[in-house]
């Protein structure tokens, strides 16, 4: 764990940038850090591409103190408009180097302690997938959710690009992942909260709003259900459902960081693109 001065600045959030979209793009373009003291969480699902990714984290890492990143399902994928072939594991050890050499953390990193207003937390990136466990109702196994899933005609696309190797299969690097991370935890200082950055929920309660509830099993795990409780979570920070909000679970808070699509927030009230921030709290936030 590093320790890194916050000065006067925020902990500030966003994911699912999908830059591969134009509109999307001149997102990025503009974006700027209210003090030379902000950090920037990026959760995940930049773009598909090694060029883009580059593109988007060296741009932010220029303007902001620190940049924390986690990986989304679509920076893991072998696209075929992407001349990296690399798969599984390797893709992922490829995308960390990237961000090492841009001055980006990971969750290879040790966690940093963000000491600016709201702090001193742990903000803790996090990779952990997902295993099939956030079934369909009446399924009680994957293959039953699958089979559920492609009768709809709503499956995800790492089905195609998201290879595991050298695991078997996404659910056991899931559990691998899940397994180191819950020991990182629970080594951290208990007098320290934590801000956890995951491009998915924790926990399953902000899938029960999907318009296709077949998708939630492509959202994350049943293994983190207790987490927010157990690492004294000040804020979960998440992206993957496009559907930015903040959300309070057994008191903890849960803010969905995501940008989208543009034909998604091109619906929405407020302008697109907006960091949201995490520390200080906004005034009136329990």
């Amino acid at each position: 764990m590093t320790s890194r001065a916050g000065g006067a600045g925020q902990l500030l959030a966003i994911s699912d940038l999908h830059i591969g979209y134009a509109e999307n793009r001149a997102l990025v373009e503009r974006m700027r850090p209210g003090s030379d003291d902000d950090w920037l969480l990026v959760a995940g699902d930049v773009s598909e591409t090694t060029e883009d990714i580059r593109w988007v984290l060296k741009t932010l890492a220029g303007r902001f103190r620190q940049v924390v990143w986690v990986p989304g399902n679509h920076e893991l994928w072998t696209h075929p408009k992407d001349p990296v072939t690399l798969r599984g594991v390797a893709r992922y050890e490829h995308l960390v180097a990237l961000c090492r050499e841009l001055g980006v953390l990971t969750p290879e990193d040790p966690y940093p302690v963000w000491e600016g207003p709201g702090g001193p937390v742990v903000v803790a990136p996090l990779f952990l997938l997902y295993d099939y466990s956030f079934l369909p109702p009446g399924r009680t196994t994957k293959e039953q959710g699958l089979e559920y899933a492609h009768g709809t005609g709503v499956v995800c696309n790492d089905e195609y690009l998201l290879h595991p190797d050298p695991y078997p299969s996404r659910e056991a690097w899931c559990r691998a992942r899940v397994a180191e991370t819950e020991r990182r935890l629970a080594e951290l200082p208990e007098d320290l909260p934590t801000v956890l950055v995951n491009h998915y929920p924790l926990d399953r309660h902000p899938t029960d709003v999907l318009w296709y509830p077949e998708f939630a099993m492509w959202c994350g795990t049943r293994l983190t259900a207790d987490w927010h409780r157990r690492f004294r979570v000040e804020a979960m920070v998440y992206g993957h459902l496009h559907i930015p909000r903040t959300t309070f679970h057994e008191g903890v808070r849960f803010e969905e960081v995501s940008v989208g699509y543009p034909r998604e927030w091109r619906k929405r009230s407020g302008p697109p693109g907006q960091l949201r921030r995490i520390l200080p709290k906004e005034v009136g936030t329990a």
